[in-house]
């Protein structure tokens, strides 16, 4: 699914999740390298005074995702690990990922550390900053960084506390309300990762002792509490909202291996027996998920479900990406 259907040189939204799957040289049906379309065909600038500079719109004009959130596709191309110096040819001449990553600095504002779309910028600096650095906004703010992650920590923190309280009271599950955590996108887990990987600084590890781990900990016991309400949802549901939970099924599933995926290969972390369990579980939901798709005929069908239900055709297509991606992570 991922490979090909998020090879469409037309949607830079999804080669930038072909990217996330297969790496700085994954391609386009049409041969070409999909960073190279992306920057190429799709970043815009605005050179006037006081203007938006380097930018991605967040779609085109017919609808077709560039950038829904923020940062989204830098935040891409450094993961994949492009180096800084690459040059891109843009409509108006070459373009270095260095650029871009001063776009994004001049662009951020701190309290984006607090804020659900806040995950990919996060993300994406925090590749690049190292603990200790600091550096100026376009509105002259000085933005100390390890303030904005011990802020994103925090937030997390918050947005999980729902969870956190029926972990400690032992509680089987805590039903999903459009509260917490699950009023970020993607259930949050963009924002997790973007918060964990920058534990991979000893210094930062130092710092926030034992409260990422809570985090952690946190996590493994949402995948319970989500698995059993897909589930009883799945078991009541008539027919016409069956794909939209296989849908959230696989968009969770997928990138909670993802999320400690990255946690284990960035960090070094080491899952207990308990952990492990956990993550052999969400293997096992995720092939459940995978193949009710396919007794349902939505991966035989998904040309006729990108023209009758776009949305949903984009959430499958990105979200089999990351779900790859997260089995990719483990093997």
């Amino acid at each position: 699914m991922c490979r090909t259907h998020g090879a469409d040189p037309r949607n830079p939204w999804a080669l930038a999740h072909g990217i996330v799957l297969a790496g700085r040289a994954f391609r386009a049906r049409d041969g070409r390298l999909a960073a190279e379309i992306i920057v190429s065909d799709f970043l815009r600038r605005d050179g006037a005074p006081g203007g938006r500079g380097l930018y991605f719109e967040p779609f085109t004009p017919d609808g077709t995702p560039v950038e829904p959130h923020p940062a989204l596709q830098v935040k891409t191309l450094l993961l994949a690990g492009i180096p800084l110096s690459r040059k891109f040819q843009a409509a108006w001449g070459p373009v270095t990922l260095r650029a871009l990553v001063e776009e994004l600095q001049r662009d951020f504002r701190p309290e984006l550390a607090s804020s659900p779309e806040g995950a990919w910028a996060l993300d994406a600096l925090g590749h690049v900053l190292a603990p200790g650095a600091t550096f100026r906004n376009g509105e002259g703010e000085t933005v100390r960084f390890d303030a904005v992650r011990d802020e994103a920590l925090a937030t997390l923190e918050r947005a999980h506390e729902d969870l956190a309280a029926g972990m400690r009271a032992r509680l089987p599950q805590v039903p999903k309300q459009k509260q917490g955590i699950y009023t970020h996108p993607c259930g949050g887990l963009h924002f997790f990762q973007a918060v964990a990987s920058q534990a991979r600084h000893p210094a930062v590890r130092k710092a926030w002792g034992q409260r990422l781990d809570t985090q952690v900990d946190v996590l493994v016991y949402r995948l319970g509490s989500e698995a059993r309400q897909y589930e009883a949802a799945l078991a009541e549901a008539p027919g016409t909202y069956r794909l939209p939970l296989l849908s959230q099924s696989l968009k969770f599933y997928g990138h909670f291996l993802e999320t400690l995926g990255r946690y284990r290969r960035e960090n070094g972390w080491s899952p207990t027996p308990p952990q492990r369990q956990a993550v052999t579980r969400a293997h096992q939901l995720l092939d459940a998920t995978v193949r009710r798709l396919g007794e349902a005929g939505t991966l035989r069908d998904l040309e006729s479900l990108s023209k009758q239900q776009p949305q949903l055709y984009r959430d499958l297509v990105g979200d089999a990406c990351h779900a790859a991606h997260g089995l990719a992570e483990w093997r």
